[in-house]
């Protein structure tokens, strides 16, 4: 769950949006109306701002902390932040939040009707975080999924007005696929943080330890894992890229870029043969587009 750091000393409001730049999958492009752009940038706005909480990536000078209520003492406690901003977070639905981030969410709630339930989710996950940092199997990397990915493509099925339980399964299909990829790209980084991703069942299956994700190059076990562990992102893109054919006009684009998104990064993760640990690989625009291609002929 984590995106490079930007300063946010100036604006910690246009600094965090910012970051939606360096995503896997586009946020709110261009082409859709603009009242879909605005309410998709307030949530990636939250989104990102919890995410930043969870990794500890709010900018120094504590300025985030601050505007949740949170005294410099305590402002190293990621907790202790998750708390109070979940505290504003209940504000947007029954008050006046204090970030700017949430007050900016607040009318987005208010003119698409969206529940607590997805933010909370969001909170939840990267209170997780703190607390959890192996994984033993895929399905409890599945079960954090449900928490730190689905709830952002059910609230952009919710914004859109689209929703329905089939969407929503698809949905989450490419939400936790997305997140496997990240998850995928960014292994070095997140040992980093001592956290890792990877089921310790298929770590144990293909013979690698913690110790060969630290190295600066990663050997053929390391690479026959992460060889794996893409193949099951790319099934779980392929059971939800349906999705994209189930809408019409710009929303069917906008979903096919977040397909295309997914696919693109594990081409990325697999023409670097599988060996993430120099840095996580990045798909070029040319293959971006081309999968986007791909996803609206329904093929791939």
């Amino acid at each position: 769950m984590t995106a490079p750091t930007v300063s946010r000393i100036g604006d910690p409001e246009r600094d965090t949006l910012a970051k939606a730049a360096d995503e896997n999958f586009p946020v709110a492009p261009f082409f859709l109306p603009r009242a879909w752009r605005d309410d998709l940038m307030a949530v990636y706005g939250f989104a990102r701002l919890v995410d930043d909480i969870g990794d500890g990536d709010l900018a120094p000078g504590g300025a985030d902390a601050r505007l949740l209520g949170v005294s410099a003492t305590e402002a190293e406690d990621r907790l202790v932040l998750l708390d109070a901003f979940e505290t504003d977070l209940r504000r947007v639905f029954d008050g006046t939040p204090r970030h700017p981030l949430l007050r900016r969410l607040q009318p987005t709630v208010r003119r698409r009707a969206l529940t607590p339930e997805p933010f909370l989710g969001l909170i939840a996950a990267n209170r997780q975080d703190q607390l959890v940092t192996r994984y033993d199997t895929y399905d409890d990397l599945l079960a954090y999924c449900e928490l730190s990915a689905n709830p952002v493509g059910r609230l952009v099925l919710a914004v859109t007005g689209t929703a329905t339980p089939e969407r929503i399964r698809r949905s989450d299909a490419v939400c936790t696929a997305l997140q496997i990829v990240e998850h995928l790209q960014d292994v070095a980084e997140d040992l980093g943080r001592d956290r890792v991703y990877l089921p310790a069942t298929d770590m144990k299956r293909f013979h690698v330890q913690e110790a060969d994700l630290a190295a600066n190059t990663a050997g053929a076990s390391v690479r026959a894992l992460l060889a794996y562990e893409a193949q099951r992102a790319r099934d779980l893109l392929n059971e939800g890229a349906p999705l994209v054919g189930s809408v019409h006009g710009r929303l069917r684009l906008l979903l096919a870029g977040f397909v295309a998104g997914g696919r693109a990064a594990i081409h990325a993760i697999s023409a670097a043969e599988y060996d993430v640990l120099p840095g996580p690989p990045k798909p070029g625009k040319l293959r971006l587009l081309r999968e986007v291609g791909v996803t609206l002929r329904g093929e791939g």
